[in-house]
């Protein structure tokens, strides 16, 4: 059997600059976050609208954003590069 394939891959993906990129706490607490909130949006859109609501979404969505970057700032990011 021929692993030259899966050799080659392997090689190309830890060479690769952003192998990691999104793999992170910090990015995945902004997307579920940020994804909780559009679900509370779209709910609010079809009970009405619920307004209301709506600008809570937005509020939850503003908060998965700056926790993303928080969270970032404190090191549960990526590692960026210093090119």
């Amino acid at each position: 059997m021929d692993n030259t394939t899966a050799d080659q891959a392997t090689r190309v993906s830890n060479e690769a600059p952003h192998d990691a990129h999104g793999n992170s706490t910090a990015a995945w607490a902004a997307v579920a976050i940020i994804l909780v909130g559009f679900t509370v949006g779209a709910i609010a859109m079809v009970l009405g609208p619920n307004w209301l609501l709506f600008w809570i979404s937005v509020g939850i969505v503003v908060l998965g954003a700056l926790a993303g970057k928080v969270l970032q700032l404190l090191g549960f990011g990526v590692p960026a590069d210093d090119h």
